[in-house]
């Protein structure tokens, strides 16, 4: 059997490729308590119309997060196709512009079938609730291991095991204890934007080093449709930005969760990136 570290059949994971910057990221700006010795600006004048400070949290907006998450847990199935397109930082600080897609397919609890694509790689991940493969369709590689938990662990574990970064990953993790609600210093209403066709409540955040917007649609469905992040670390400030499409509900074989090995592909080893 054909060994080969998960790194190297995988390059770069659709989610890093696009938007991790190729200078080495600046160092964040110290804060500003540190600075004892300066003397503080004067206070601006108050006036009754003002608006909010920018770097508050506004806890109706972390509520619609959480609404959000409730309502995604709810869905037994789905079918969500990502459009990601990410900056790349060259040296001298002149950005390119890469993309990349994934189609997602969910059963809960433990299904899932995820292709990804860009120019530079295929790759499908299949996981039926006891195995989960990784297929390199251009190369006919494929490696497999076993897996029993539920898709809320199964991002957490490729990642920290074999390196491998699952498409959309958040998405099973909002409306559960896991959700991405730590370090937040400012969470704002942005207002309303159209995504798709569709009118969206848009919420901007920030994060230790990352800003982040997401466009949640409005009604009785609120879905992610779209999601922009720029790495504050880097004085480029390169994003990504993904657009979400979305089937709820949708009726999947049993079929589309599990792989066949085909003609000719070449089975290839898991190696984890340290001893588990």
């Amino acid at each position: 059997m054909r060994r080969i570290a998960v790194s190297s059949l995988l390059a770069v994971s659709l989610w890093g490729c696009s938007h991790a910057p190729s200078t080495p990221p600046a160092a964040p700006a110290p804060p500003s308590a540190s600075k004892s010795n300066a003397a503080p600006p004067p206070a601006p004048a108050a006036s009754s119309s003002a608006p909010p400070a920018a770097n508050a949290v506004d806890p109706a907006v972390v509520q619609a997060l959480q609404n959000m998450g409730k309502y995604l847990q709810t869905l037994r199935t789905f079918e969500a196709q990502v459009d990601l397109s990410g900056e790349r930082v060259l040296q001298d600080g002149q950005k390119l512009l890469h993309m990349a897609t994934a189609k997602v397919d969910v059963q809960r609890p433990n299904m899932l079938r995820a292709e990804m694509r860009s120019a530079r790689s295929a790759r499908d991940l299949i996981y039926d609730g006891k195995t989960v493969v990784l297929y390199l369709p251009e190369q006919k590689y494929y490696s497999k291991a076993p897996f029993t938990d539920n898709l809320d662990e199964l991002g957490n574990r490729l990642q920290e095991r074999y390196g491998i970064e699952l498409p959309v990953a958040d998405l099973f993790l909002w409306g559960t204890p896991q959700a991405p609600l730590g370090n937040m210093t400012s969470a704002m209403n942005a207002g309303q934007d159209v995504v798709d066709g569709e009118v969206c409540d848009h919420y901007a955040f920030r994060q230790d080093n990352v800003d982040w917007q997401i466009w949640i649609a409005t009604g009785a469905r609120p879905l992610p449709r779209k999601l922009v992040i720029t790495n504050r670390a880097d004085e480029a400030r390169p994003q990504s930005v993904s657009l979400i499409r979305w089937r709820v509900n949708p009726g999947f074989n049993a079929s589309r969760f599990t792989f066949t090995p085909p003609k000719n592909a070449t089975e290839a080893k898991f190696v984890p990136l340290k001893s588990q």
